[in-house]
C-alpha cells in the first residue's frame, strides 16, 4: 500500500509539472522539489528523531519555501515556465544536494538511519507509513478532478486560456503547490525515489494521447502499479540481497527512457 500511494503521488506530480512547464523532462526530482523535500526531512531524522512522526508536514514545508523562492525567481511580468526549470536544474538541484552532503559530513554518526531512505525504498513500511501517506494520496486523487481541467487550458497558451476565463498565474501556483504536496510526501515514506514522476507520464502519453482528462488518472494508476512491481523484483530478483526500489527505479529507468524518447524521435 505504500509503494502504491507512493508511485500514484510521484505520477501525479510529474505528470501535473510536465503540464505547467510544457516540459517532457519536468519531474519531481530532476528539477528540485523532491531535493528540497529531502533536505527538510533529513534534518527531521538527523537533528530532531524524537520529531520523526512530523517527517511529512516538514517535508512538504521544505518543498514549498524552495518553490516559493524559484517563483520569486522565476517571476517576470507572471510566471516563465522557461526560467522556472532552468533555476531548478541550474541552481536548487545542486544547493539542496549539498545541504544533505553536509548533514552527512557533519553527522557522520547519526546517518545510519538515513542511508536507505535517501536510496529509496520500502523496507520496514508500516501501517503507520501508510496512514502518513494516504491522506495527501486522496488530496492529489480528488486533485486530479480539477487539474485536468487547467492542464488543458494552459497547454492552449497564456491568452487563449485567459480568454477561457483561467486565472493563468494562480492556476499555475496551485498546480506546482499540489505537485509539491505529491512529491514531499512520497519522499516522507519512501526516500529519494527518481525517474517514476518522469516515465510513467511518457508511457501513458504513448497510450492515451496527451489529453489530460485521461493522461492524470492513467498516470495514477500506472504509478501505483508500477511502483508495487518494481518493489517486488527488486526485493526478489537478487534474494537474499534485498535491493532498495530507487536504485533499481535509476538502473532501468534511465534506459528505459531513452528508448522511449528514441522511439518519439522516429
Amino acid at each position: 500500500l505504500t509503494a502504491m500511494f507512493a508511485g500514484i503521488n510521484l505520477a501525479i506530480a510529474g505528470c501535473i509539472l510536465q503540464g505547467v512547464l510544457k516540459n517532457p523532462l519536468a519531474d519531481p526530482g530532476i528539477i528540485g522539489v523532491s531535493a528540497g523535500a529531502g533536505l527538510a526531512a533529513m534534518v527531521v531524522m538527523i537533528i530532531l528523531p524524537e520529531y520523526t512522526n512530523m517527517v511529512p508536514i516538514v517535508a512538504f514545508v521544505g518543498a514549498m519555501v524552495a518553490t516559493l523562492i524559484l517563483f520569486a525567481l522565476a517571476w517576470e511580468e507572471g510566471i516563465q515556465p522557461l526560467k522556472l526549470i532552468l533555476a531548478w536544474c541550474g541552481m536548487f538541484q545542486h544547493f539542496f544536494a549539498g545541504g544533505m552532503t553536509c548533514l552527512m559530513v557533519f553527522f557522520s554518526d547519526k546517518i545510519q538511519g538515513t542511508v536507505n531512505w535517501m536510496a529509496g525504498g520500502f523496507s520496514g513500511a508500516s501501517w503507520k507509513h501508510v496512514t502518513m501517506i494516504l491522506p495527501y494520496t486522496i488530496i492529489g486523487l480528488v486533485g486530479v478532478s480539477i487539474s485536468s481541467k487547467l492542464l488543458n487550458a494552459l497547454q492552449l497558451g497564456d491568452d487563449v486560456a485567459k480568454s477561457l476565463g483561467t486565472r493563468v498565474e494562480a492556476t499555475r501556483f496551485f498546480l506546482v503547490t499540489l505537485a509539491a504536496l505529491l512529491a514531499a510526501s512520497a519522499v516522507s515514506v519512501a526516500g529519494m525515489l527518481t525517474f517514476v514522476g518522469l516515465i510513467v507520464p511518457h508511457m501513458m502519453r504513448l497510450v492515451v494521447g496527451s489529453d489530460f482528462n485521461y493522461l492524470l488518472p492513467s498516470s495514477a494508476i500506472f504509478g501505483g502499479i508500477l511502483l508495487i512491481v518494481a518493489d517486488t523484483v527488486a526485493r526478489t530478483a537478487f534474494s537474499p540481497i534485498e535491493v532498495p526500489v530507487g536504485v533499481f527505479m535509476s538502473f532501468i529507468g534511465a534506459p528505459f527512457f531513452l528508448i522511449i524518447e528514441k522511439g518519439n524521435a522516429k
